[in-house]
């Protein structure tokens, strides 16, 4: 599903990556940890194509058999909405729109119809337990009920790779938990693919396979 190689990143003279491999199958729950610094941010970006590896002819990122670092910019828009799903730490959410148009927006991107697009998105806020949620802004939403809403906003598009950036971190321990067992519901439901960068250790321990990262690599 996702094989990286030789992925390096410079920001001016600092090395941030520093040559990661990385083979991820489909169906898995891989987790990211390591400490302040150490490239996880970095490296989540580069996977999910919101940010650029260094040119290098030995360098390669291949997702779903497609070679992304090869795309010109509107083929790689495109392949970003279609194929892969972002879940950050603070939601992200347009404070202006209700639950249901946050979760579309994805969708009207790509083309989806208003009623297709809303059918959708109302399956999968039901499939969320946030069906009485559907009109309300995010700013009438709980911590962990906003993050479900990122979440069904995340799948809209059916991708084939979910990726979450410290998806808990601005959870309190309770939310935490409840997204936590939510991913691997997803997972056992959809079959998608998760990246998941945490500094949850408790987390990170129950996805199928914890990668520790350090000084710019995996370990």
């Amino acid at each position: 599903m996702i094989k990286a190689e030789n992925i390096r990143k410079h920001y001016g003279k600092l090395e941030v990556l520093k040559g990661v491999d990385l083979h991820i199958k489909q169906g898995e729950i891989i987790s990211i940890v390591g400490a302040s610094g150490a490239g996880k941010t970095t490296l989540l970006q580069i996977l999910g194509s919101l940010d650029t590896m260094d040119k290098n002819p030995t360098s390669k990122l291949i997702i779903n058999d497609v070679e992304i670092s090869k795309l010109k910019d509107k083929a790689l828009a495109k392949f970003r909405n279609e194929q892969l799903g972002f879940i950050f730490q603070f939601h992200q959410l347009l404070p202006e729109f209700t639950a249901l148009e946050n979760v579309c927006i994805p969708a009207f991107i790509k083309g989806t119809s208003k009623k297709e697009a809303e059918q959708k998105a109302e399956k999968l806020l039901e499939f969320l337990g946030l069906s009485h949620r559907f009109d309300h802004k995010p700013d009438q939403l709980s911590g962990g009920e906003q993050q479900r809403v990122a979440v069904a906003r995340a799948l809209i598009n059916d991708p084939k790779v979910v990726y979450a950036d410290e998806p808990s971190g601005n959870l309190d321990s309770e939310s935490a938990e409840n997204l936590h067992q939510l991913f691997f519901t997803l997972r056992d439901t959809f079959g998608q693919t998760f990246v998941i960068v945490t500094h949850n250790n408790e987390f990170a321990d129950m996805a199928d396979r914890k990668l520790v990262m350090r000084d710019g690599n995996l370990i």
